[in-house]
């Protein structure tokens, strides 16, 4: 682990240097797309993903910049309501949902507790349904929430890293212990659980984010923890930017995604993805990103190990050996 940087990050220094917002509409989502995945049963089938527009979440994390799209101000009673059933109308065949609203959907600023009843009538027919949450906002709440629905009701969580500085210095506002907590209870009210795990977060080289991102998944599923998702850490919210010119953070290679991924899907603990948005940021050669992109899509579709990709770039890839 490189030497820790001598400032201070905290909400103050990390909304410092954000740009700005983009333009949004409270009464429309800001994005909306259908993806095939991996269902718990094994089936591969259609999952349609809203991205509510709300307000900004509380917790002001060192990575994230889902804050891009959100509101200052709390959205109308009925707006949420609003935007799941205009998403809904293109996207007639899924059978999965997941609301993502850039924050926990659990946070009475972000979702009226109020239009929770309106959602559970719209989610009527669909088989589950996937909100994301910060694990210090589970509570009863979800409880009420899920008694509503007729599909069965997944939280997203993240547990981001186990390990206890970077996870202070992520200005999470959260230590693994309220992870544990948060699953535990979840899993003891029949509500399975999904964790994020992040590829090299700031301070790490290369071989220690893939040996943290590997223990950060072997607590998850310790914790009880239904399903991992492996997400590469990268630049553009302003803190990150920042810190990348400073050398603190370094964006992870595509190769340790691969690794990470292999790793967690040889545990058969549970499901494992890898996040394969814009992996164009993680590789260094043209030749085989498309490649290792169909071999990433391929694993999180079979959870299975599919031959590597030949190629030269992989020759200075040295292989790494999971020791704490």
């Amino acid at each position: 682990m490189s030497e820790s940087s001598d400032h201070l990050i905290d909400d103050r220094m990390i909304i410092s240097l954000r740009g700005n917002k983009n333009s949004v509409d409270p009464k429309m989502p800001y994005g909306w797309l259908v993806e095939k995945e991996r269902t718990s049963s094994g089936k591969i089938e259609e999952t349609g993903i809203i991205f509510l527009t709300n307000r900004e979440c509380p917790f002001h994390c060192l990575m994230c910049d889902l804050w891009k799209n959100t509101t200052d101000d709390t959205i109308a009673i009925g707006d949420i309501p609003r935007q799941i059933e205009w998403a809904l109308e293109k996207m007639t065949s899924v059978k999965h949902l997941k609301l993502y609203n850039s924050g926990s959907f659990f946070d009475k600023r972000a979702i009226p507790e109020e239009d929770y009843q309106e959602i559970a009538l719209l989610l009527k027919g669909f088989e589950t349904v996937i909100v994301e949450s910060h694990p210090r906002l589970i509570n009863e709440k979800c409880l009420k929430f899920r008694d509503m629905l007729e599909p069965e009701l997944q939280i997203s969580m993240g547990l981001e890293t186990v390990h206890p500085e970077i996870l202070r210095k992520l200005n999470k506002q959260m230590s693994v212990e309220d992870f544990a907590k948060a699953a535990s209870f979840l899993k003891s009210q029949g509500i399975p659980s999904r964790a994020f795990i992040l590829l090299r977060p700031p301070w790490l080289n290369e071989s220690e984010g893939i040996l943290w991102a590997e223990s950060s998944i072997d607590f998850a599923f310790n914790a009880g923890v239904e399903c991992c998702t492996v997400i590469p850490v990268r630049a553009g919210n302003g803190a990150m930017d920042f810190l990348m010119n400073n050398g603190e953070f370094t964006p992870p290679d595509i190769h340790s995604l691969e690794m990470v991924l292999e790793y967690g899907i040889g545990l058969k603990k549970g499901r494992v993805f890898a996040d394969t948005w814009d992996l164009r940021l993680f590789s260094k050669c043209e030749k085989c990103l498309d490649k290792r992109t169909s071999r990433l899509i391929e694993m999180n579709l079979t959870q299975q190990i599919v031959p590597e990709v030949e190629c030269e770039c992989t020759k200075h890839q040295a292989p790494c050996t999971k020791q704490l």
